[in-house]
């Protein structure tokens, strides 16, 4: 059975970020992909220079309503990134609501994009506009640590926190939460991070378990652009794979991670030349070279059921 998901994030024409880092890896694992640009930029922010257009909240009711016109607006998953804009971002829960209404079974995959380590880096209006109309309306949402907290208004400081932080975010809206990464010390050593999972499943008789799972990933001493973006289409992959097991699909999305970036520094270290830091361009995500990875990821690392 065909599957599509409706994409709506950045594009760039140079590099993966936003569509470009979501939609390869989406189509190498089966999935139909349209693609709404939110912006069009000659490359991503992290660069000396970038040029481009970005897409008004009236421009994507008038791309989404052609869409409709032809009656070809019809979809499994919709999947969204990255927004600085209220309106824009009203305008995404408006287009979802109607597709909910004609599939029931849509999944909305949304990555909160608000900050990180104690900063916004969007705008502070929009804090409200997720957590009272994007929130309640997405399936699965893959927070860091700072957009948890700012959600749901509690720190976290303990795993029994994360636990409660994830639950709160249940009764917000999302059966599927990812808490991407965490401050919190890891068991394997500090060149570790530590991210949180947790999926609320409908049982036949009614009732719902919750299966919850930590998993400690490996850091990397570099900054990369659209890691958030992958992880987000992967984690929609893998549970649409998976859709009752999120320790098997956080496994398979993490490690998809892991091989991509291990790939991308490798080059970047070999391009930049010893002793030099690569740059934006060397660590642009090394995805084509990866698709054999992306289609059937060697599992490096375990989650641990809580």
């Amino acid at each position: 059975m065909e599957c599509r998901v409706l994409s709506i994030q950045s594009h760039v024409v140079r590099g993966y970020v936003g569509n470009k880092s979501a939609s390869f890896p989406l189509q190498v694992l089966g999935f139909e992909v349209d693609s709404i640009n939110s912006v069009q930029f000659s490359n991503h922010t992290g660069y000396s220079h970038w040029k481009g257009q970005v897409l008004t909240a009236d421009e994507l009711h008038v791309l989404y309503e052609g869409i409709k016109l032809n009656n070809v607006n019809h979809y499994d998953y919709v999947l969204t990134g990255y927004t600085r804009d209220t309106s824009f971002l009203e305008m995404v829960v408006d287009i979802v609501q109607e597709l909910k209404r004609a599939n029931p079974n849509l999944v909305y995959v949304c990555d909160p994009v608000l900050g990180d380590h104690g900063s916004m880096y969007v705008p502070q209006n929009l804090h409200p506009v997720y957590k009272n109309k994007v929130v309640p309306v997405a399936d699965i949402i893959t927070p860091n640590q700072f957009e948890a907290e700012l959600l749901t208004g509690k720190n976290i400081s303990t795993e029994k926190d994360a636990v409660e932080v994830m639950d709160l975010l249940h009764k917000m809206g999302p059966d599927t939460v990812v808490i991407t990464s965490s401050d919190l010390p890891p068991r394997l050593g500090d060149r570790f991070l530590v991210s949180f999972g947790s999926q609320r499943i409908l049982m036949p008789d009614g009732t719902r378990k919750t299966q919850r799972i930590r998993i400690e990933v490996p850091k990397v001493d570099a900054v990369f652009v659209g890691t958030g973006d992958l992880f987000a289409a992967m984690l929609l992959a893998w549970t649409h794979h998976y859709p009752t097991d999120l320790k098997t699909a956080c496994e398979k999305t993490f490690s998809v991670m892991h091989h991509v970036i291990q790939r991308t520094i490798s080059y970047a270290h070999e391009m930049a030349g010893p002793g030099r830091r690569p740059s934006p361009s060397q660590l642009e995500l090394r995805m084509v070279q990866s698709k054999a990875d992306i289609e059937d990821p060697a599992i490096v690392m375990e989650a641990t059921v809580l």
